[in-house]
């Protein structure tokens, strides 16, 4: 966990107008000692060894003594203004009896490897160490990012990605920095670059910075297999653990989901969010990253709906999660009470420590809407299969509202029951003291007579 400093605190802002920074953390310098095989910068009494086959480019600070040096058939010094090596005559005083060190592989560092980068707001923050936090999808350089490898360092990174080109505002190498195609193609080209950068997908420079004042999206989205791939996740110590949207792993903190309108800017917001809450000594452990995200909507988990454009902050304090539950609290009452002044037009959270009221209802109404919406769909192909069908309402509309067919309608016979009811009274069979003779019941039927066909006398059993 990174301790946040009073009124220095610096969060992930992936979607601001000012592109952020994007620092690649390992390289290949001789002065490193993570880079030899016994974990010490070799000496005059050491014999030094680079694999034959690999490809590598090191740069070098200073002198050093060696007692021998074995060099790869590919490979390049960088060396520092006073940089080189000599050859001690006897032993080296203070470098034991001397080993044989090798320079270890860098092969198979990736460019995908969201734990290869530190984000920042700008270069000084950088120099300083004023990290960023973010999901792992944001943690690699966004398409509005400006890339950085150290000024005084050489690296080897490869770039095999599933797209044939990675995307990005600019990059800098050995203090250079190139933010057209055009160079930094050259620079790719060169025996320099070419053992700098290797893999299946090149990198271009000359994207523009993010201009949408509500943030943009990462664009890291369709990398979301490759970058977790890379990344081990611990199991975490909470009772609701949570996956942020970009994440890889499931986190115990809070996330608050913001929906906005065209009056909501980044940027502003998180300055609200930074004098108002993070600078309170309660909250000096949090961990916060605020961005854009493109949340996938699908039917069922299966059926895509597209994408809903949000503004996800995550939240966290440790394996709890308890003060970022309170924090997110926190902000939900903020938006709620301003949300109109600040372009906000909903507030949703989660939180890993317990379900909130406000996730228990959501959970709720989306289950009892996935149950309507299924049980719609069924209905739908039975009807569609004719298992069940649909009752119909017949519309019947008076005689002068009908249009003119050219002539009086035919309407058939005349009912004596129905047409003429003044006729009713003058039917004593019906009515009258005949109705013993006209209708009759017996255990299995009722049979009457119909005065339309009295004459033939015939009898409908009903």
């Amino acid at each position: 966990m990174l301790k946040i400093p009073d009124m220095l605190l610096l969060f992930c802002l992936v979607g601001v107008a000012n592109a952020l920074y994007k620092q690649w953390i390992p390289d290949t310098n001789y002065e490193n000692k993570t880079n030899w095989d016994k974990g010490d910068i070799p000496c005059g009494n050491d014999i030094v060894q680079f694999s034959a086959q690999r490809k590598v480019s090191v740069f070098v600070e200073t002198t050093h003594a060696v007692l021998e040096m074995r060099l790869p058939v590919d490979g390049e010094f960088i060396l520092n203004s006073g940089a080189g090596f000599y050859a001690v005559s006897g032993q080296d005083p203070g470098c034991g009896t001397g080993v044989t060190t090798e320079f270890k592989d860098s092969e198979s560092l990736q460019w995908y490897d969201p734990t290869l980068w530190q984000a920042a707001a700008t270069l000084n923050d950088l120099e300083q160490g004023n990290f960023l936090f973010s999901v792992h999808e944001e943690s690699v350089p966004c398409h509005y990012d400006d890339v950085v490898f150290k000024a005084l360092s050489s690296f080897r990174v490869d770039t095999s990605s599933s797209h044939s080109s990675i995307t990005v505002k600019s990059v800098s190498v050995l203090g250079n920095t190139f933010t057209t195609q055009s160079d930094f193609s050259q620079y790719l080209s060169s025996s320099l670059g070419k053992l700098q950068f290797h893999g299946s997908s090149a990198v271009a420079v000359g994207n523009p910075a993010c201009e949408d004042p509500s943030g943009c999206d990462c664009g890291n989205s369709v990398h979301h297999q490759q970058i977790c791939s890379t990344v081990t996740c611990d199991s975490p110590n909470c009772k609701n653990p949570l996956r942020p949207t970009g994440h890889c792993c499931d986190v115990c903190g809070a996330i608050v989901t913001l929906r906005f309108d065209d009056g909501f800017n980044l940027q502003t917001y998180r300055e609200r969010i930074r004098h108002l809450f993070l600078a309170l000594p309660q909250y000096q452990s949090i961990q916060l990253g605020m961005s854009k995200v493109l949340k996938p909507q699908r039917l069922m988990g299966i059926i895509s709906l597209g994408t809903l454009s949000e503004i996800q902050i995550v939240i966290l304090d440790g394996e709890q999660g308890i003060q970022s539950a309170a924090l997110a609290q926190d902000v939900m009452k903020d938006a709620r009470s301003h949300g109109s002044n600040l372009g906000i037009s909903g507030v949703e959270i989660q939180t890993s420590s317990e379900e909130t009221g406000d996730s228990a209802g959501l959970a709720v109404g989306v289950v009892f809407g996935v149950l309507l919406l299924i049980t719609l769909i069924i209905l739908g192909v039975l009807v569609h299969k004719g298992v069940v069908q649909m009752p119909t309402l017949n519309r019947f509309k008076n005689s002068s509202n009908m249009p003119d067919l050219g002539g009086p309608l035919d309407h058939g016979f005349d009912n004596p029951m129905f047409d003429q009811p003044a006729m009713m009274p003058d039917i004593p069979s019906l009515y009258g003291t005949g109705v013993s003779n006209s209708i009759s019941m017996t255990q299995t039927a009722v049979h009457f007579v119909n005065p339309v066909y009295d004459e033939s006398e015939t009898d409908f059993t009903a």
